[in-house]
């Protein structure tokens, strides 16, 4: 069983192309870091989602933002060099840059709304000077 799921930050941004059938294709970079400061690598995967979803999903799929994808890993070659490929199955947008702190002027996707979290005042508990040791259940 051929399954990858990963988290990656995207190095281009998401193209639509067509096949001489009319089938849409959505194809971007992504790449995924392990390990951390001088042990850190970074694996390149050229990830292709087919079918209506990916031309609907296409205009999220920014340069610099966080994604998570699950699909099908494996690699192809071209003048000699050797791609790791990933068909997609699953995309999750995780979050664009200005949300992790980044400062992107204008974005020409539509604004996410956030709900502020609802925050309840902290209950008051009886004051302990009235404790009995019979209240206790065991």
């Amino acid at each position: 069983m051929n399954n990858f799921s990963g988290v990656g930050r995207i190095g281009r941004d998401a193209v639509t192309r067509f096949t001489q059938g009319g089938k849409p294709v959505t194809g971007w970079a992504l790449a995924i870091d392990t390990g951390f400061g001088d042990n850190k690598t970074t694996t390149w995967l050229d990830c292709s989602l087919w079918g209506e979803r990916g031309e609907k999903v296409a205009e999220y799929i920014k340069k610099g933002d966080r994604l998570g994808v699950v699909g099908e890993i494996g690699t192809r070659e071209h003048d000699g060099k050797t791609y790791v490929t990933l068909n997609v199955r699953e995309v999750t947008l995780l979050g664009d840059k200005r949300e992790a702190g980044g400062d992107r002027q204008q974005s020409s996707r539509p604004a996410r709304q956030q709900a502020a979290p609802q925050r309840q005042a902290p209950q008051q508990s009886a004051p302990m000077d009235d404790f009995d040791d019979s209240m206790i259940p065991f």
